[in-house]
């Protein structure tokens, strides 16, 4: 059984790991990945239809515990216990729920002091205790009528959550805590920088834990901008970004086939290659024989797809200027983001003239993906991954090689 602390608007955890508002996801899978052999039997529950009305959900089954993630944002915003009989509890050092102390509202007020008069819900017959940062429901079944503010004596507490601010109802998860960084850097947003053909390359807004010269008490959350372009080499990528987590060597071109170059079944000498940056969401793919930039691959993701939880989510945004027909029509401008639908892009874009290239992604030969294929459209210099959902499960940018200093200028200012 779990021996776990509590601590209000911030976390539930022990000496070895804590699950802290604001954590990504990933982070969070890392933890119950690692510790496995305690923690067992872990439920993902999301919307397969519409991933974005509805939480993403880790929920513990053998610990009676429930982890809520934002569904656009993917970061912890409440932690929610909903079986105490499953797991031990203690608030600055002092257990308030184990096999032998009851989790009474005499408990509670013991070890948490006094608080706002509780709000009774008719509908699920509890009644909602609130701290700041902190809730717990108290079941009232046994009561024919309930009581307008004191919670009756020896009543149970049926579940506790863990969230940020003083409603539970409208909590959002808080940006992600210090300690959370461990040395990586974070993509706080993605602007795709382009022309009136296409993209040019990315301006990205980073995040990172900076600190004071030696001073761990001055840490703080620093952001910066970075631009990448088609054409850049690899010092200069690195010079921008760091280091990527992974390089990743082609082994082979499986689209190749669908080119019309006669040269297509020629073997390469040498194999393309990508960055892959897992906390930015985003893979540089360079060619092998100049060592430039070629494309840019960016990942939504969406729960439901093969590369689930390999990438973090790369919130972007992608400029369009859309030419109306008529002598005096004007371009208007429109922006495709993450959370664009296919559908949405088509009416955008106009629907593309060849059919999809389905893709089949599985981990060998013999084993079949459970999500099902994805589908990938081609339109100004731009591939669209979509899921079966009509979700956005990546965008591939390619163009031009790397422009003037006049174009990069002008791609700024836009």
């Amino acid at each position: 059984m779990l021996d776990l602390e509590v601590v209000p608007e911030r976390s539930l955890g022990n000496e070895q790991w804590e699950f802290a508002l604001g954590m990504p996801l990933a982070q969070a899978i890392s933890i119950l990945q690692k510790h496995c052999r305690i923690i067992k039997n872990v439920q993902v529950l999301y919307s397969e239809q519409t991933p974005l009305s509805h939480d993403l959900i880790l929920n513990l089954t053998q610990d009676g515990i429930k982890l809520l993630f934002g569904a656009c944002n993917q970061r912890l915003k409440v932690i929610e216990v909903y079986d105490l009989s499953k797991v031990k509890l203690k608030y600055c050092g002092v257990h308030f729920n184990t096999q032998a102390i009851a989790p009474t509202i005499e408990q509670i007020d013991q070890s948490f002091g006094a608080t706002h008069p509780g709000v009774y819900n008719a509908a699920e017959q509890l009644f909602h205790l609130n701290f700041r940062g902190l809730s717990f429901s108290f079941q009232l079944d046994s009561w024919n009528e309930a009581p307008k503010y004191e919670i009756p004596h020896g009543a149970t507490v049926k579940r506790m959550y863990i969230s940020a601010g003083n409603n539970l109802q409208d909590t959002k998860a808080p940006v992600m805590p210090l300690a959370c960084f461990l040395g990586n850097v974070y993509a706080e947003c993605v602007d795709v920088l382009r022309d009136g053909v296409g993209p040019l390359g990315l301006r990205l807004r980073l995040l990172t834990a900076g600190c004071g010269p030696g001073v761990m008490a001055d840490a703080k959350v620093r952001a910066v901008e970075r631009n990448i372009y088609f054409g850049d080499s690899c010092q200069d990528v690195l010079s921008a970004l760091g280091s990527p987590h992974k390089v990743f060597y082609k082994s082979e071109d499986k689209m190749k086939i669908h080119s019309p170059s006669p040269h297509k079944q020629v073997p390469s000498k040498c194999n393309d290659y990508f960055f892959n940056y897992f906390t930015l969401g985003v893979d540089l793919l360079f060619d092998s024989s100049t060592h430039l930039v070629k494309k840019f691959v960016l990942h939504t993701n969406f729960p439901g797809h093969y590369n689930f939880n390999i990438y973090h989510r790369c919130d972007f945004k992608i400029p369009l200027v859309i030419k109306k027909e008529g002598a005096a029509a004007q371009g208007e401008d429109c922006t495709l983001t993450t959370y664009s639908k296919w559908d949405q892009i088509q009416e955008l874009l106009g629907h593309p003239m060849e059919k999809p290239v389905v893709l089949h992604r599985s981990s060998s030969a013999n084993n079949t993906n459970p999500f099902g294929s994805t589908f990938c459209f081609g339109l100004q210099r731009m591939i669209f991954e979509v899921m079966q959902n009509n979700h956005i499960a990546s965008v591939t940018l390619y163009g031009a090689p790397r422009p003037s200093s006049r174009a990069r200028t002008e791609a700024i200012g836009h």
